[in-house]
C-alpha cells in the first residue's frame, strides 16, 4: 500500500464496549453454606437453597401459594383493621407505623386466613406473616386466628397455623397478650369438639406465640432449622448461668427432646399435610 492510498483511508475509531453491570440481587450469599446462588433458581426451589437446603424466610402470600391447591384459597376476615387505644407511640404514632407497613408490604395485616384445598383435601389456612411487623401478634392477629379456629371448629375443618413470629406486638402492650388466651381458648374448644390442629412452625417462631397457639397443636411440625423458642438464648443464657447445647432451639434440637413431632423440608410439606388430614379420618 503506498503511502497516498494510506493516507485516503478512513479508519473508524474503535470504542470500548461499556461494561453492563450485574442487577442489584440477583445473586445472593447462601447463610448457611456462604455459596453465591442464583436467586431466580432459588426461589424456583421453593425459596431453599440448592446447594445446603438452608430454607429462606418467606411472605405469608409465598406461603400460601406452596401449600394451597393452586386458585383455592379463599381469603376470609380481611375487614379487621388495628385500633390504638393506647395512643402508642415509640419512634413514630402506631397509625402511623401501619400505615407505613402496609404502604412497604401491600398488606393490611401480619395474618392471612381462608379456607383452601391440600392436594384435594378442604382446609382452613393461617399463616403468620413475617413481612408485616416481624409477624408480631396484635388485636388483628389474634382475632384473625381466633376466627380462623371457630370457623374450622364449626365447619368440621382440619386447621392448619403456620406460625412465623417474633411474638407479641410491643405497640399493643397488654392487649397483644391477652390474644395468647383467646387463641388457646378458642383451640381448646376445637378440640372438644374433636378437630384437628396442625400447627407448622418455621422460621423464627418465637415469644407469645410459642407460648400460646403454636405449642398447641395435635401435630408439630416445623421447618428444618426453624428457630423455636419463647426468650432468646442470649436471655437464657445470662438468666441459668449457663452455656446452651449446641443447636439450642434449633428445630432439629426440639425433635430430638420431643417438642416437636417431625422436621419436614418445605418439598414434602404439602403431601405432609394431606397425609395427617387422611390419618385424623378429617
Amino acid at each position: 500500500m503506498t503511502s497516498a492510498q494510506a493516507s485516503s483511508r478512513t479508519w473508524t475509531e474503535i470504542q470500548p464496549q461499556k461494561r453492563r453491570s450485574v442487577p442489584e440481587g440477583l445473586w445472593l450469599r447462601c447463610p448457611g453454606c456462604s455459596t453465591m446462588i442464583y436467586r431466580r433458581q432459588m426461589e424456583a426451589n421453593m425459596h431453599v437453597c440448592p446447594e445446603c437446603q438452608h430454607h429462606y424466610r418467606i411472605s405469608a402470600k409465598t406461603r400460601i401459594e406452596q401449600i394451597a391447591d393452586a386458585d383455592t384459597f379463599t381469603p376470609m376476615f380481611t375487614e379487621l383493621r388495628a385500633a390504638d387505644p393506647l395512643e402508642f407511640v415509640d419512634l413514630k404514632a402506631y397509625p402511623d407505623r401501619i400505615a407505613a407497613e402496609q404502604k412497604k408490604t401491600g398488606q393490611i395485616e401480619g395474618c392471612h386466613a381462608g379456607t383452601c384445598f391440600i392436594k384435594g383435601r378442604s382446609a382452613m389456612l393461617a399463616c403468620l406473616d413475617l413481612t408485616f411487623m416481624m409477624g408480631s401478634m396484635g388485636s388483628v392477629v389474634g382475632e384473625t386466628l381466633t376466627r380462623a379456629i371457630e370457623y374450622a371448629t364449626k365447619h368440621k375443618l382440619p386447621l392448619i397455623i403456620v406460625s412465623c413470629s417474633g411474638g407479641a406486638r410491643m405497640q399493643e402492650a397488654g392487649l397483644s397478650l391477652m390474644q395468647m388466651a383467646k387463641t388457646s381458648a378458642a383451640l381448646a374448644r376445637h378440640d372438644d369438639e374433636g378437630g384437628l390442629f396442625i400447627s407448622v412452625m418455621t422460621d423464627p417462631t418465637t415469644g407469645g406465640v410459642t407460648a400460646s397457639f403454636a405449642m398447641l397443636g395435635d401435630f408439630h411440625l416445623a421447618e428444618p432449622g426453624a428457630l423455636i423458642g419463647f426468650a432468646g438464648p442470649r436471655v437464657i443464657r445470662q438468666t441459668i448461668k449457663q452455656d446452651l447445647p449446641e443447636g439450642f432451639q434449633r428445630a432439629e434440637f426440639l425433635q430430638e427432646k420431643g417438642m416437636v413431632d417431625r422436621v419436614v423440608h418445605r418439598h414434602e410439606l404439602r403431601s405432609e399435610l394431606a397425609r395427617l388430614i387422611d390419618y385424623a379420618g378429617m
